[in-house]
């Protein structure tokens, strides 16, 4: 099973990809830098300079309706952002 689960297309995403040449990824959450960086460096053929990750805590949700309370909660994931050493890019938008 591979470590990335989908890259983040946002604009922030995509303007921090145009400026620092770092891509965004959403990967599992029990995955380290070192499988991180050699996800990526498989998956796309690029040499990868820079590796942070980020996990995203669980987001709850509260709301009073005329039944009652209802209640909500999202996900807790992992964010990994990837610096590409000079000279490398990753096209998301090409159908290859």
């Amino acid at each position: 099973m591979s470590i990335l689960i989908k890259p983040v297309i946002t604009e922030k995403a995509t303007k921090m990809s145009e400026v620092n040449n770092c891509f965004t990824f959403l990967v599992k959450k029990n995955a380290n830098k070192v499988e991180v960086k050699k996800a990526v460096e498989a998956a796309y053929g690029v040499s990868v300079k820079k590796i942070r990750t980020i996990t995203v805590r669980v987001e709850r949700n509260n709301r009073h309706t005329k039944t009652g309370m209802v209640t909500a909660k999202k996900g807790a994931y992992k964010k990994a952002l990837v610096q590409l050493a000079e000279g490398d890019v990753i096209d998301f938008y090409t159908n290859n």
